[in-house]
């Protein structure tokens, strides 16, 4: 195991140590981190999206800032805006929450048109624009959002293009009996450590270096030219479906875009690295390709009516679509 390894697994094992039940949801935000994107993270209430993210985050040489998203936000609520100085007699440009390392956009779908579109650009382009002028973002840059899928008054749907944005759309579930025993231990534990006043020591700090020199090893990682091919298909499937199934043809109105073969290149090298190998495998891209694949295909309202999810679809895809 190279040191460089070794220091993100030992992150993925200190997080899944405070934030329990959520083993899936910790290794695919480190996943998101060291593919240079950003992640989309749906469940209800109470189930540790933020949380995860800021761990994620104080484990991280870096800083960090929280936007509450609501439907009065404004674009330069998050961007920041040019303010004039009377001092001086000049406007200067005071930066806003998204000038940070790792930014949480906590329940994200509550921003109305304009703010998604300003976020749109920070996370595409890696700047804003204001008054003119193109203000660049960190080089280490990541946006953590969270959606809540009960509530629907007061929301507003992310559009296809910041969707396709997401490297990952992480979808996560209520946890069993065991996992929520050990929920219970582990806060009223906590709870006992801040009545005592005990803090307690982060012992896995990773700094900006770290992320970058795991990005290179990750990325090193082997594809062999069957492998590429499988993958390859994988996304032509979801464009051309009737080519395994027939039935499949009215279940899609879109399949993904190359930005999604590009996604499922990178989330797979980085699964194996994890794993430990320098090569990838079918369970490397079947890991990750749900998360990659689910909010880049676009059902038909014939699909939707009839129940049909995305993740249905990509199933059955991965069923029909051969080995290498």
């Amino acid at each position: 195991m190279s040191e460089i390894r070794e220091k993100i697994i030992g992150l993925q094992q200190y997080m899944q140590q405070n934030i329990i039940g959520q083993e899936e949801l910790l290794q695919k935000l480190i996943i998101t981190m060291l593919a240079d994107g950003h992640a989309l993270v749906e469940g209800a209430p109470g189930l540790a999206k933020t949380k995860a993210i800021k761990k994620l985050s104080d484990c991280i040489e870096g800083t960090f800032n929280r936007i509450q998203f609501t439907p009065d936000l404004l674009p330069s609520d998050i961007t920041g805006s040019e303010i004039y100085v009377a001092s001086t007699g000049y406007f200067e440009f005071r930066s806003g929450p998204i000038f940070a390392n790792m930014v949480l956009a906590d329940e994200i779908n509550r921003a109305p048109a304009k703010v998604q579109s300003a976020l749109l650009e920070a996370m595409a382009e890696r700047q804003v624009s204001i008054g003119g002028k193109q203000y660049k973002l960190p080089r280490l840059f990541m946006v953590m959002a969270t959606q809540n899928p009960i509530e629907h008054e007061g929301t507003y749907n992310l559009p296809e293009a910041q969707l396709d944005r997401f490297l990952m759309y992480i979808r996560i579930e209520q946890p069993d009996i065991g996992v929520e025993r050990r929920i219970l231990h582990l806060v009223r534990d906590e709870e006992m450590d801040a009545l005592d006043n005990k803090k307690q020591e982060n012992i896995c700090a990773i700094s900006m270096k770290d992320i970058f020199d795991a990005r290179r090893e990750a990325f090193s990682v082997q594809f062999s030219n069957s492998m590429e091919e499988y993958l390859v298909q994988l996304v032509m499937a979801t464009r051309h479906p009737e080519k395994y199934d027939a039935s499949l043809k009215n279940s899609l109105a879109y399949g993904a875009s190359p930005r999604a073969t590009i996604a499922l290149d990178k989330c797979s090298k980085i699964h194996a690295w994890m794993a430990g190998r320098d090569y990838v495998t079918p369970e490397d891209i079947h890991a990750v390709v749900f998360d990659v694949l689910r909010h880049r295909i676009i059902l038909s309202f014939e699909a939707q009516a009839n129940g049909i999810t995305a993740d249905d679809v990509i199933a059955r895809l991965l069923k029909l679509v051969p080995l290498p």
